[in-house]
């Protein structure tokens, strides 16, 4: 594949888009960006510690411009948190400019994944519904995403062999 773009890994917290592009970008050979990574080591805090201290709105508002920042390079592998999708500005920028994966699971294994995770501030507070609200909301969001994954029967090494092919293909 000789194209620039950047493949861009989306999907609810606990769906794999660190631990599947970290894998893709080894097998590619391409550079790795996981944003949520980035914006904890250029804030020297964890995502759960800005959302405490700093809110919601400040978090998103850093991860736009990280995001987009990030975007601007050319054949990365890049891993989106959760969140970042939802944001129109790097919606439109994803589905224009670079590949994007959704790595959709059953409700009912995110939850399990999710829940409790002290790492997670959306959820760790939150109860099952909650949750399940939140990924019934932001799946719709998922779905404009190029490429959907179902994850749910695959191993770690099909869902890569499965972008990689993809990737090839285009």
């Amino acid at each position: 594949m000789n194209s620039n773009k950047n493949l861009v890994f989306l999907g609810m917290m606990g769906s794999g888009k660190s631990s599947i592009g970290n894998l893709v970008s080894k097998k590619l050979k391409l550079p790795f960006i996981d944003v949520d990574s980035l914006i904890e080591e250029i804030t020297n805090m964890s995502v759960s510690e800005i959302f405490d201290k700093k809110g919601e709105d400040y978090f998103r508002n850093l991860e736009e411009k990280i995001t987009l920042k990030s975007l601007k390079k050319i054949k990365n592998v890049v891993s989106l948190g959760g969140g970042a999708f939802i944001n129109d500005k790097i919606k439109k920028e994803v589905l224009i400019n670079h590949f994007s994966f959704w790595l959709n699971w059953d409700e009912s294994i995110l939850v399990k994944r999710i829940k409790g995770n002290k790492k997670r501030p959306l959820a760790f507070k939150s109860t099952d519904q909650e949750i399940r609200t939140i990924i019934k909301n932001r799946s719709k969001i998922y779905a404009n995403a190029q490429f959907k994954i179902n994850c749910n029967k695959l191993t770690k090494d099909e869902i890569v062999r499965k972008v990689i092919k993809i990737y090839e293909l285009n």
